[in-house]
Formats: C-alpha cells, sequence, structure tokens
C-alpha cells in the first residue's frame, strides 16, 4: 500500500502544481518547472527521484516544488494507515479514496486557500455513491449520509453568515462548509460533529506551536481550515471504521 499510496501521491502531487494554473492533471507529459525538459522514467520515481536529485532538476539543476514532492510521501502514508485500519478490503478500498481526496484537497487548501468546487463536488459524489450502494437493500440507511452532508454544510454555513454580519467581513472561505457537507456524506451526522471537534483541536495545537515559536497568526491571518477539516475527516473515517 506504501507503493500503490506514493505513485498516486506523484499524480497528486501535480495536480496540486497545475490545477492552480488552469493547467490539465491528465494531458500532458511531466516537466520541469524551471526549463520545461520533459522528465524521463529516472525522474519520476515516486520520493526516490526527489532524494536522490537532492530536489533539483538532472538537467537545468533548477529547483524542484517541494510541495510537488510532499504529496509523495504524503499518499504512502494514506495507504500505510488506510491498511492498518481496514477490517476488510471494503473499508481498505474506501478509505484509500477519501484519503487520496481529502490529502489533496488539504494540499491545496494549505498552499493556496482554495477548495476547488469540482474536487469538493468529487468528494461529495463519491461519498453518496458509495453510501448509496451500501442502503440498496435499506434506503433508510442513506438517511444518515444526507444528514451528515446538510449538517457539514448548515453548521460552517450559518457560522460564516453570522460572522459576516457581526464583523462585516469574511470568517470563512467559501469552499469549508462544501467541503465538511462532502465530509458528512462519507461520516454521517456524528462524524460531522467529531469531525469538526477534531479540526478545532488540531487548529489549537496548530496555534499553541506558532506562539511557542514566536510565529503566532494576527487576528486577520487565513488558516486553511480544510486542511485541518481533510485530516480530521479521514481520521474520524478510520476511528468509525
Amino acid at each position: 500500500m506504501a507503493l500503490l499510496g506514493a505513485i498516486v501521491g506523484s499524480f497528486l502531487g501535480a495536480a496540486l502544481i497545475r490545477l492552480p494554473k488552469g493547467e490539465s492533471v491528465v494531458a500532458g507529459r511531466s516537466r520541469c518547472d524551471c526549463c520545461g525538459r520533459v522528465l524521463g522514467p529516472s525522474d519520476l520515481i515516486p520520493i526516490v527521484s526527489f532524494v536522490m536529485l537532492r530536489g533539483r532538476c538532472s538537467a537545468c539543476g533548477g529547483a524542484i516544488d517541494p510541495w510537488q514532492f510532499a504529496a509523495e510521501p504524503g499518499g504512502a502514508m494514506v495507504g500505510i494507515v488506510a491498511a492498518l485500519f481496514a477490517r476488510d478490503g471494503a473499508t481498505l478500498g474506501l478509505g484509500l479514496i477519501l484519503g487520496w481526496q481529502l490529502l489533496l484537497l488539504g494540499l491545496l487548501d494549505l498552499r493556496h486557500l482554495w477548495l476547488p468546487d469540482r474536487l469538493v463536488l468529487l468528494l461529495a459524489a463519491t461519498g453518496l455513491v458509495f453510501s448509496g450502494l451500501a442502503a440498496v437493500r435499506h434506503p433508510v440507511l442513506l438517511a444518515g449520509p444526507l444528514l451528515g452532508a446538510v449538517l457539514g454544510f448548515g453548521i460552517l454555513w450559518l457560522a460564516a453568515t453570522l460572522y459576516r454580519g457581526w464583523r462585516g467581513r469574511e470568517g470563512l472561505g467559501a469552499g469549508d462548509p462544501k467541503l465538511l457537507g462532502g465530509i458528512g456524506l462519507w461520516l454521517g451526522p456524528l462524524g460531522v460533529v467529531e469531525t469538526l471537534l477534531a479540526a478545532s483541536l488540531l487548529g489549537l495545537i496548530a496555534v499553541a506551536g506558532l506562539m511557542l515559536t514566536r510565529r503566532a497568526p494576527a487576528a486577520d491571518t487565513a488558516l486553511p481550515l480544510g486542511t485541518l477539516l481533510a485530516l480530521a475527516g479521514f481520521a474520524v473515517y478510520l476511528a468509525q471504521n
């Protein structure tokens, strides 16, 4: 699972670089961002190539974007953790699909404070499909995921609306309620509450860590809530399954 995760992570790393530029994720071969040289097989071995090349292009010596590399061990870690916690093949497969989607969304929000609608929609769609398949024989089971979606979106949408009315400015990114709604389709209403609590705890830990290093964020500094929700959502899925 670690090798598969690293390979998937390499693809996610390319998406992390290309999506903000409006470039296709699937079309075109991988190239050096500095000189434009098409990368060969030896340049594309997940994790190993970056380490052996010391983070630089083998042709021009230009720096390889470390964010692209970060997705590779991240993808491997998702594979390892999902395999360790899975109780059967189905929960392993679902854990991988959810984990890799949340990894890309979390990295995009961490770097760009951006949660693309199409990726959040994909997260929601896969959650709805798998929840629907599980509820084929007992349709009432679909009520939980649907309620989770409404609750997840509604909580953060209401919080954003109240904050905007109180402070006269935005307090949450537009993608955060959608992301929690998508997570709700995977985890249900209880999972939404657990995800929100876990994300809040992670946020407090992160701010405390920054304060200890004397880099405490200002009151109006934008923080990547989507990244915290992605981490927390995956952890809650593992705990549930």
